[in-house]
């Protein structure tokens, strides 16, 4: 029986031990976990730039109606380079949202819509929030090195005077 009694109080003892060395080990463990997700590596957790909340509004410059369903395209300018493209189209009042873009990126906007000149500028985000206005122009008629400008000789299409051989031209 005393023999019993020892071995109870020995294992008391040893059982003590093992709990305050695990509880060491896990306080030991915690705190290194901790102070390791500062600089894991070497490196720091650097959180991306706030993202820019941008708004287009596209409107016909002849009476400032909303155009919808123009393709409005981001083109993000990444190290003077193209860095893709993200389109979105106008809504009924004419307007495209795009809220992913960092302040401080630059980006090339265009803008495409059915019987209009097609647009095209570099803005560069400066605040947290971008504002946008543009007015659509119709199609003018394209200029040509083959066709008459007005107020000269007419010319046919391979390029020939339309005029006899025999005519002077007027002074």
């Amino acid at each position: 029986m005393k023999r019993a009694l020892l071995y109870n109080l020995h294992m008391a003892k040893f059982h003590t031990r093992a709990a305050g060395m695990v509880l060491a080990a896990i306080a030991m463990f915690a705190s290194v976990c901790a102070s390791g997700q500062d600089s894991q590596h070497g490196r720091k957790y650097v959180p991306p730039p706030p993202p820019a909340h941008i708004s287009v509004t596209v409107t016909k410059a002849n009476n400032g109606k909303p155009v919808a369903n123009a393709a409005v395209i981001f083109h993000p300018i990444k190290n003077g380079k193209d860095g893709g493209n993200m389109e979105i189209k106008t809504n009924r009042e004419g307007i495209a949202t795009l809220d992913i873009m960092p302040v401080g990126d630059t980006f090339r906007l265009q803008v495409v819509a059915d019987g209009f000149q097609t647009f095209g500028e570099d803005y560069t985000i400066d605040s947290s929030v971008k504002e946008i206005e543009v007015k659509m122009k119709k199609p003018v008629a394209q200029q040509s090195i083959y066709s008459t400008p007005p107020g000269s000789p007419a010319t046919t299409t391979d390029g020939s005077s339309s005029k006899p051989s025999g005519a002077t031209p007027q002074q």
